[in-house]
């Protein structure tokens, strides 16, 4: 039931597993046993680190730290196996951050152009994803997805997704209200109509028992605005001291059945490889999905 997954090797919070070409075929190759036909490029670029050799962020960072280009590699393979990809965006870590938002939406947008020129013709590249994360209204931001979105649209014509996130309990002191998420999230869906075609909630900050909730109003404000709604199921365990291990089947279950009962358009999770996979560098990533396609088995 889960059919998307975000590819992460240039993370700040989870480690990197130093996969080479082999190790990228075989779980892409399991990834589309596993029902899984939209992979989405988390971020192709993070302060000094990047997913290929670029001339945009080389001019930035001299030291730019790149090894191969991971997204010729992720569309080849995409290309193989009949899946889509979403091309993730640059997080400068530094301009949208200290409210010069509008040098975050220029540099990306003559980042991703150079994608595009370089990319463009991969049968593969289905779709955008914008990577400034948000968890309520922020005018800053909003002039972000607006230039950004709508400058890909514009020379593209592929779709744009967001991964926003819950100002919720198991992350924030100061929270959000179920009510004052609606109302935060309405003006949001008011500036990004007609340029974000997807919002893929990410559903890990708030209770378990809150979530349900959370996700009838997200999947109502998307209708009402002409938005897809997925949900991002992060199959990582916040409940433990350790950033961050392959989630308890039991709390998967749960959430994925919450996004099933919301009436999401697709379940896609943060993130497959690491905390999902038959190959991944956590055993009990292994044992996880012993227990998901064991579920799946039972549900058909």
């Amino acid at each position: 039931m889960i059919t998307g997954t975000f590819l992460d090797e240039i993370s700040h919070d989870i480690p990197s597993a130093n996969w080479g070409r082999d190790e990228w075929a075989r779980d892409f190759a399991q990834m589309r046993a596993d029902g899984i036909d939209t992979v989405i490029l988390i971020r192709a670029g993070y302060k000094d680190r990047a997913t290929f050799d670029s001339k945009v962020l080389r001019s930035l960072h001299s030291h730019l730290l790149v090894e191969e280009d991971l997204v010729a590699l992720y569309l080849e393979l995409a290309e193989q196996h009949g899946m889509d990809l979403w091309f993730g965006t640059y997080d400068s870590g530094k301009y949208w951050h200290s409210g010069r938002h509008m040098e975050e939406a220029d540099l990306n947008i003559a980042f991703c152009d150079e994608v595009w020129q370089r990319h463009g013709r991969s049968g593969a590249f289905r779709g955008w994803y914008v990577c400034h994360e948000i968890d309520a209204f922020d005018p800053g931001v909003m002039q972000v997805y607006q230039k950004l979105a709508g400058h890909l649209k514009k020379s593209t014509g592929l779709p744009i997704l967001i991964s926003p996130y819950f100002r919720g309990a198991k992350q924030f002191d100061k929270t959000l209200s179920l009510d004052e998420h609606a109302e935060e999230w309405k003006q949001v869906f008011q500036k990004i109509q007609g340029y974000v075609d997807v919002v893929a909630f990410q559903d890990g900050n708030v209770e378990f028992g809150d979530l349900p909730r959370f996700l009838a109003i997200n999947s109502r404000l998307a209708k009402e605005h002409g938005v897809q709604s997925w949900s991002n199921i992060e199959t990582f365990d916040r409940d433990v001291h350790i950033k961050f291990p392959p989630i308890a089947w039991p709390k998967l279950r749960h959430k994925i059945q919450c996004a099933l009962d919301a009436k999401v358009d697709k379940l896609i999770t943060f993130e497959y490889s690491h905390f999902l996979s038959p190959n991944s560098m956590f055993p009990s990533a292994h044992t996880l999905h012993k227990r998901w396609r064991e579920w799946m088995a039972r549900s058909r």
